[in-house]
């Protein structure tokens, strides 16, 4: 099977990427009946980190040569992201988790700490519910498992709230409707993603000058083609049975870290005592909703205090 990587220019592929990356190389594994692309990098502990929406597992560079200091990276493009497959079904949550247990199972990882960023801290989340005996620590950044709340979203937004810069208190994320609408999306955007970059980069970051042109050429260059459009909007697509699921769940018993940036850490505040038993809730307020470019050395210290047991 030709990489999906190779679709795109020379510059942006994965096998480019990674010279940015060194000591990290490149996989693919066939698990629970689809393809998957990852990174790995390091030795150590085992963490694996998800992405989220629009980027891909190049999200993490900021911090994972710091990361893979300390621990064995594996940095996965989850279902429909990147250069891993895209099929026609299995974007719940539930089921992207499994994608994620299978890949650990593949390499003979019984147990794994999870980083998970936007749509990746659903499907961590996700993982931790269903599979607790392999999950050391969870962390959640500006993402948690879909719940009823989501539902409470406003159709318009507060009052004077919807400017350049989403507004922390009352944030209006009109994209959690626009990629509910199935085929529309792709048609309009195909070709064209980089304008929808441009607003959501400058909407959700405090300061978007720190998400590069490369960077964004990078999420361009994916996005751009329909069958990515149409694989990441079923994400979305799929929280109604994300929503249907977290209502059979335990709450989790492993330690959890919420990292919350300004839009985001109120939320984390108020949710994550539902969802685990054992939480800490670190905010990175001076970030928007993408803080490993924003704030990657406050990111990293969150993360790496959090997994290193403290000196006896």
């Amino acid at each position: 099977m030709q990489p999906v990587s190779s679709l795109f220019p020379a510059s942006y592929s994965d096998e480019a990427l990674l010279r940015r990356l060194p000591g990290f190389t490149d996989h693919y594994a066939t698990v629970n009946g689809v393809r998957l692309h990852y990174v790995e990098g390091g030795s150590g502990p085992v963490l694996v980190c998800l992405p989220g929406w629009p980027q891909t597992w190049y999200s993490y560079h900021p911090i994972a040569a710091g990361l893979a200091r300390h621990y064995r990276v594996i940095i996965v493009d989850i279902r429909g992201m990147g250069s891993s497959e895209k099929p026609a079904a299995g974007y719940d949550k539930k089921t992207m988790a499994r994608d994620i247990y299978e890949l650990l199972r593949h390499l003979g990882v019984t147990k794994a700490s999870l980083l998970g960023h936007d749509i990746g801290g659903m499907v961590a989340s996700s993982f931790g519910f269903n599979y607790p005996q392999a999950t050391h620590k969870l962390i959640l950044a500006d993402g948690a498992h879909p719940s009823e709340g989501l539902r409470q979203m406003p159709l318009l937004p507060a009052p004077g709230s919807f400017t350049d810069k989403m507004n922390g208190q009352q944030p209006y994320l009109w994209w959690m409707a626009f990629n509910q609408v199935k085929e529309l999306p792709e048609q309009l955007l195909a070709g064209r993603f980089e304008y929808l970059l441009e607003h959501l980069f400058r909407y959700v970051m405090l300061d978007e000058g720190r998400m590069s042109a490369f960077d964004r050429a990078v999420y361009a260059a994916v996005y751009n083609q329909p069958e990515n459009i149409r694989a990441s909007n079923a994400w979305y697509q799929a929280l109604d049975q994300d929503i249907a699921d977290a209502s059979t769940y335990a709450r989790l018993t492993m330690p959890v870290l919420g990292i919350g940036s300004h839009v985001s850490y109120n939320y984390l505040q108020m949710s994550l005592p539902y969802m685990a038993e054992d939480v800490r809730v670190v905010g990175i307020l001076d970030s928007g909703h993408y803080m490993f470019e924003e704030q990657p050395a406050q990111v990293l210290a969150a993360v790496l205090d959090f997994l290193q047991p403290p000196a006896s």
